[in-house]
Formats: structure tokens, C-alpha cells, sequence
């Protein structure tokens, strides 16, 4: 009886080195994907609230997006991809350029949440502009496009 317990217990064990990471992957790209619908509709919320000169919402929303950027990297580890992901690999081909966009986005986001607290709509406007080629930069050379 010992010796099928030792096989039992040798092959659950098996399993969950098989099973365990995959569940994490997914873990991670479902919590990403999230975070990153919350940035869209942050910047759905910036682009009204920039027109309307509501600079209160304005800050609010890039602070949300800075914080966010700032998880990025945490969200894809190597190799964290799938058919319900749009990651492609060279995330992980290029790392450095992809946490490099990350952090500028971060910054570029910070910067407007900045301009808004000082009520600068030139500034506003520009920082908002910078913030839309900040999300391009990473999401054209590392997010694969919709599958239809």
C-alpha cells in the first residue's frame, strides 16, 4: 500500500507543477486585461473632460492611468500569453524597450495629472496629446491586433 500512495502523491504533485503555472498565467493576464479596460475607459473619461476644461477629473484620470503604468511590468511575466491574450512575444524579446514604454507612460501621464492641478489648458492639451503616443508606442509593436 505504501508504494501507491508514494505514486499517488508523486503524480498529484506532477499535476500541480503542470496545472499551477498555466493558472497563474492566466491569473495575470485576466488582472492586466483589467487594468487595462480601466485605462481605456480612463482615457474615454480624459478626452471628455479635457475638452470640457474639467481639470478636477482631468487629474483624477491620469492619476489613475500613472498608477496603473506602473504595474505594467509586474502584469507580464515571461511568457504570459495565450487565445485570450493580445501580448505578442516580443514583450519579452525586447523587455527593456517594453518596460522603457511603461515607464513613460507612467511619467507622461503624472505630468498631465500635474498640468490639470495647475489648471494649464495649453499644457493640458499637449500632455494629453503625449499621453496618446505613450499607450501607441507599446500597444503597436506589442499588442496583436483583435481577433475577429
Amino acid at each position: 500500500m505504501r508504494r501507491i500512495d508514494f505514486v499517488w502523491a508523486w503524480g498529484l504533485t506532477f499535476c500541480l507543477f503542470l496545472i499551477l503555472p498555466a493558472y497563474g498565467q492566466d491569473a495575470s493576464i485576466e488582472k492586466r486585461q483589467k487594468i487595462m479596460k480601466n485605462n481605456e475607459a480612463a482615457a474615454k473619461a480624459l478626452n471628455k473632460a479635457v475638452e470640457e476644461k474639467d481639470y478636477a477629473t482631468v487629474e483624477l484620470k491620469a492619476k489613475e492611468i500613472a498608477g496603473d503604468a506602473a504595474q505594467i511590468p509586474d502584469l507580464f511575466p515571461k511568457g504570459s500569453t495565450s487565445d485570450k491574450s493580445r501580448a505578442k512575444s516580443e514583450i519579452w524579446e525586447k523587455w527593456d524597450e517594453f518596460t522603457k514604454d511603461a515607464a513613460q507612460l507612467k511619467k507622461t501621464s503624472s505630468e498631465l495629472a500635474e498640468a490639470a492641478a495647475a489648471k494649464d489648458a495649453t499644457k493640458v492639451k499637449a500632455k494629453f496629446d503625449d499621453l496618446g503616443n505613450a499607450c501607441d508606442s507599446c500597444h503597436k509593436p506589442f499588442r496583436a491586433k483583435r481577433k475577429s
